[in-house]
């Protein structure tokens, strides 16, 4: 199969990776859309292990308030550079997970602090996205790890609601 610009493109929007990448996703997959999505997602996961090591020296945080205005989330999302701290994708990145946060009031960042009697709903990292539910908040910061080419972290956040 022939892989067109406008298949590029198409992959590009649906999953925001590079032109390049795209376009060699496709090729290994013989343009099938679905299985170049997936091959995206397995290199996302593969790159951000890669990365997992690298010092965190930047990053933004972001808040999110209710429009009720009695529940909200700061958020903590750390980067290696402030060339990305800076870029308004990973600025919308660290807003969305704020916004997520408030929706779902996780209590843990990661598994590894809830312990072993903690359900995988109270585990930030390990939610899905609300926004698409296909993907957990560890699958959108992989795919921003892939998309940057920096290691990116959740390094904390902080719930707040107004008591009754």
């Amino acid at each position: 199969m022939i892989i067109t610009t406008e298949l590029v493109k198409q992959l590009r929007d649906k999953t925001g990776i590079s032109v390049m990448q795209c376009k060699k996703a496709l090729e290994e997959t013989g343009g099938d859309m679905e299985k170049a999505v997936a091959l995206l997602k397995q290199k996302s996961a593969e790159i951000a292990g890669k990365k997992g090591e690298r010092t965190l020296n930047a990053g933004v945080i972001s808040a999110y308030v209710h429009s009720s205005g009695t529940v909200g989330t700061m958020v903590e999302l750390l980067c290696e550079t402030d060339f990305v701290a800076k870029n308004q994708e990973f600025k919308d990145l660290a807003r969305d997970i704020a916004m997520h946060a408030t929706a779902t009031n996780p209590q843990f960042l990661k598994s590894d602090d809830a312990g072993a009697e903690a359900s995988p709903e109270s585990v930030l990292l390990s939610q899905s996205f609300v926004k698409n539910p296909e993907v957990t908040i560890t699958n959108l910061i992989q795919s921003a790890i892939q998309k940057f080419g920096e290691n990116i972290e959740v390094g904390r956040f902080v719930h707040y609601s107004v008591s009754n």
